[in-house]
């Protein structure tokens, strides 16, 4: 009876097996139909898709060689997650295109836009040292160039007349001592060194030392003061008009030198760094044609907030003064990065924190690859970390690959989600604890052993026999309890059946 019942159940899980694959394999396998369909053209090694072969057979990595078929599909299994296939057509129809990585040194201009200022050191303010009322002035006006002590206005001023006096009745009686021969040698020098006091007052005062030079040679005083360019340059401010009453301090003009200027320009901070003191640039003049070589000064310590910039200074000689103040120059430095991997930067996939490019494995093969950028000028960017010189990554088009491979790496991690989830829901409903001793049990451990006890409608699985026994003695208590502590030693005969 009992061998005529277990034939019965043998027979049951052998049709229920059967029927279980039929299934599977209606759900899971493509139709007959569809494979006899499907022309296989050749074969690809998985790990290295440019080993092509006519048969199936195992690749030189020693997995099975994959099948590319005639409607472009393939078996991407065993190769880097992400990686997709494009036919030649599609690859022609989306426009893409590949390049050699290759490790070279690199050279990338630095292009800014400079404004032109005056040099701070050859500004010349001629500023009044006492009151006074202009009587005549020249027609030189902003923007005029002047020479040195080129005369620009006269003014009357009191304040000078004591001065004057004293300077000429000092010179005069120098003269006295020096003909006369009766004066000692010290009368002498103190009258000398009074004139030069004289001197220095009136230069005090505003007089110019070619006006002085002259009252000293001539030993005739005047009213009229002049105002002459203390340096060659250009008129920048003017401020006086005939007959204008002015106060001490007032500004009257102020010149610059411009034989020689700075260009203030704004440079990004990760630019800053090449902008070297003594570093030699270019310095254009928009549709000018005219090109000048500027050093560059210092990087100044003024820090724009909002265009994240700072000022950079170059200086410039300017013999012939096409630079005037407020022209604006383009600024080109020429920067040569050390030997590094720099591809397009239409190569890389910027997704986030995340930057990707795309290896070409050959036969329409394409795999995605994590990197870590540098530096970035124009349109290359650095490679630091994730590409060596000879590979082949897509420079254009890459982005319909990127979508193909997002979806694919997408569904596979679901796929192999689901599968990871069902997988432990049907370990977790297999695995049990043992009343006794607390230890997980299988079932497909448990009941071939016949460590099984069904008390009250339940089944109380064990690990071993001694605990199976402990079981036994006293149900009721480890059935109240059921997984309870490792209280139960396991002895080497009581173990030896596991």
């Amino acid at each position: 009876m009992r061998k005529a019942l277990s034939v019965a159940i043998l027979v049951v899980l052998v049709s229920v097996s059967f029927l279980a694959g039929k299934w599977y394999q209606k759900k899971h396998l493509p139709d007959n139909d569809a494979q006899v369909s499907r022309k296989v053209l050749y074969y690809v090694d998985p790990m290295n898709p440019a080993l092509k072969s006519d048969k199936p057979g195992v690749a030189p990595c020693g997995m099975p060689l994959e099948a590319v078929y005639a409607d472009g599909s393939t078996n991407t299994s065993g190769m880097p997650p992400g990686t997709v296939h494009i036919s030649p057509e599609q690859q022609q129809l989306i426009g893409v295109t590949v390049a050699t990585v290759e490790k070279t040194s690199w050279n990338h201009p630095i292009r800014l836009l400079g404004r032109v200022v005056p040099d701070e050191n050859r500004i010349y303010r001629i500023n009044s040292a006492s009151d006074g009322w202009v009587k005549t002035i020249f027609p030189i006006t902003t923007g005029s160039l002047v020479r040195k002590d080129e005369m620009l206005a006269t003014f009357y001023s009191p304040e000078f007349f004591p001065a004057i006096k004293a300077f000429l009745y000092g010179m005069r009686a120098l003269d006295r001592f020096e003909s006369s021969g009766k004066e000692t040698q010290g009368q002498i020098d103190l009258t000398n060194a009074n004139i030069d006091n004289y001197r220095v007052s009136l230069l005090n005062l505003g007089m110019s030392e070619h006006q002085i030079d002259e009252i000293k040679n001539s030993h005739q005083g005047t009213d009229s003061i002049e105002i002459r360019a203390p340096e060659a340059g250009f008129i920048i401010a003017r401020n006086l008009s005939l007959g204008q009453r002015f106060e001490r301090g007032t500004e009257l003009y102020r010149i610059a030198d411009l034989s020689h200027v700075w260009i203030l320009a704004d440079v990004f901070e990760n630019e800053s760094e090449y902008f070297r003191p003594g570093t030699i640039a270019r310095v254009m003049l928009p549709n000018q044609r005219r090109e000048f070589h500027a050093r560059v000064s210092t990087i100044l310590p003024q820090f724009d907030a909002a265009s994240r910039t700072l000022k950079v200074r170059l200086e410039v000689e300017n013999p012939d003064f096409l630079l005037r103040p407020d022209m604006f120059v383009d600024v080109d430095l020429p920067v040569t990065f050390p030997r590094a991997i720099a591809v397009p930067v239409d190569a890389v996939r910027y997704s986030g924190l995340k930057k990707t490019v795309f290896i070409d494995l050959g036969n329409g093969f394409f795999e995605p690859r994590d990197v870590e950028t540098g530096w970035r000028f124009g349109d290359r960017v650095e490679i630091v970390k994730g590409l060596m010189p000879g590979e082949r990554i897509v420079v254009s088009g890459n982005f319909l690959i990127d979508s193909e491979s997002r979806m694919k790496a997408a569904g596979k991690g679901v796929y192999e989600t689901a599968n990871a989830a069902k997988m432990e829901t049907v370990y977790k409903a297999s695995v049990h604890k043992d009343p006794v001793c607390g230890m997980e049990v299988e079932e497909g451990a448990s009941n071939p052993a016949g460590r099984v006890i069904e008390y009250r409608g339940k089944k109380y699985y064990f690990c071993s026999d001694t605990c199976k026994q402990e079981f036994e003695k006293n149900p009721e208590r480890y059935a109240a309890k059921p997984g309870g502590s490792h209280f139960v030693k396991h002895t080497a005969a009581g173990d030896g059946n596991d």
